[in-house]
């Protein structure tokens, strides 16, 4: 990875941060001109904007046999977001007793702490909790902030992985991320709302979608028909591949100006016409990727239809007075499209300069087997009902030898959309891409430029402006 490129991963964090109101214009320069001072200028100006780390308790052996005594007591740290849907966890950390379980410094999938910290060949933390492949992987390896699991995870739990799963994983060979929570994007929608709108049918093709989420509005029964979140990864993609999933260039980024690019662009202003006017705006958490308009809208009961990953709507259903009036199905596709969606998984990854490593394998190995971590995420707490699956086949096979009586239908729902599914590229910009083109593209569904491709080449011409400042 170049030396801009790493400055690049840096002050991205630090301008976000700005346009957050996290830190003052003042704070941002002066920060800025630490990241060109030198590694340790870095670290301080990115580890004042980071909350701080909890005290390490006292230093416990590792698990490896005959392993000399660790510098620290394990160290795992989990983004917010998965403590908070998955109560559990507090039963799996009681098995590690010496576990310093610590909340990531990280927000919106900012990687900017743990950047800092490997620049001066440090980790306050042994593995972090909460790495989706094509957002941060490839940005984290480059920055040599992680490293492959390949020494240290079992081989039994690596043959044990879905295969396109672990491909998602892996890059040149080799296993950076132990997923753990896989998301697939597909529909949902109440049945309260749709009934009262006198539809008995399940769309199966984006025409009959548009159509039943106007006979929504037109009869009265909800306010608005359908949503969807603005969020590119979490639309634009799925509804492309929804048509085509031969969209990436030769470098592995997503090619915008693409034709199913353009005709998914275009679904979704036609989709607005029967939407809620804030669809296009950021979420109110997690530096504006989560409590996004989209699960407001759906969790209040105004809206029928809803297109994002399925644990979105199971989350929101949660809210009604009669949360099994939601229903799932598969992602409608395009009249004669190839019917695939996106998913990705949510998993582990090892930091380079951490200190337990085998203890780390035995510690996400005993989280991602744990049958109430998943019985928990399948058929819901009273804290929360995410919904997210296992990455391995033998649960699914246990699971299907002696079907627990807690196991819902939706599992078998969400399992089929899995072959005809596709992982979004690794790539440095997988995330950022959609980020950075999101202004341009919006300019079409706002109104503001009539023709799509334009306003797709803009996008493209966008991030490939932002790739070339970051690599020179």
């Amino acid at each position: 990875m170049s030396r801009r490129e790493e400055e690049f991963i840096v002050q991205q964090g630090l301008l976000n941060q700005l346009k957050q109101g996290r830190i003052n214009r003042r704070q941002f320069m002066t920060r800025m001109m630490a990241a060109g001072l030198g590694l340790s200028g870095i670290s301080a100006a990115v580890a004042g904007c980071m909350p701080a780390p909890a005290s390490p308790s006292a230093p416990a052996a590792t698990s490896g046999g005959g392993a000399a005594v660790a510098e620290r007591a394990l160290t795992p740290t989990f983004y917010q977001w998965i403590v908070d849907l998955h109560p559990s966890l507090p039963q799996v950390n009681a098995q590690f007793p010496d576990l310093n379980f610590q909340i990531a410094p990280v927000e919106g999938f900012g990687i900017e702490r743990f950047v800092a910290e490997a620049k001066n060949q440090e980790s306050t933390w042994d593995v972090y909790v909460g790495m989706t492949p094509f957002v941060e992987m490839t940005a984290l390896i480059e920055a040599e902030v992680i490293e492959p699991w390949d020494n240290y995870i079992p081989q039994d739990v690596l043959d044990d992985l879905i295969p396109s799963i672990r491909e998602e994983c892996t890059i040149d060979g080799k296993l950076y991320s132990w997923p753990f929570l896989l998301d697939v994007v597909g529909m949902g929608w109440n049945s309260a709302i749709t009934d009262n709108a006198g539809i008995a049918t399940i769309p199966t093709t984006w025409d009959e979608y548009l159509e039943l989420s106007k006979q929504i509005v037109d009869s009265g029964a909800a306010l608005y028909g359908c949503t969807f979140d603005a969020h590119g990864w979490r639309s634009l993609v799925p509804f492309t591949h929804s048509l085509s999933t031969d969209v990436y260039t030769a470098e592995g980024l997503f090619d915008f100006t693409s034709e199913p690019a353009i005709e998914a662009l275009k679904l979704m202003k036609e989709m607005m016409a029967f939407s809620h006017p804030d669809i296009l705006l950021e979420g109110a958490t997690d530096g504006g990727v989560n409590g996004t308009p989209d699960e407001v809208a759906f969790a209040a009961q105004r809206v029928g239809f809803y297109t994002k990953y399925f644990n979105a709507p199971l989350r929101m259903a949660a809210n009604w007075p009669d949360p099994t009036k939601l229903k799932m199905g598969g992602l409608p596709k395009f009249t004669g499209g190839e019917g695939a969606t996106v998913f990705w998984t949510t998993g582990a990854c090892l930091f380079k300069n951490g200190k337990n490593k085998e203890a780390a394998a035995e510690y996400i190995k005993t989280l991602t087997y744990d049958q109430q971590i998943w019985q928990d995420s399948i058929a819901g707490s009273p804290t929360a009902h995410p919904g997210q699956l296992p990455p391995y086949t033998s649960l699914y096979a246990d699971w299907d030898a002696n079907r627990p009586e807690w196991m819902p239908e939706f599992v078998g729902l969400i399992r089929e959309q899995l072959p005809i599914a596709r992982a979004i590229n690794n790539h440095l910009f997988g995330l950022s891409q959609f980020q950075i083109g999101k202004a341009e593209w919006a300019r079409f569904l706002s109104g503001e430029q009539a023709d799509p491709m334009v306003a797709m080449q803009a996008a493209k011409d966008a991030v490939m402006a932002e790739l070339a400042r970051a690599q020179s």
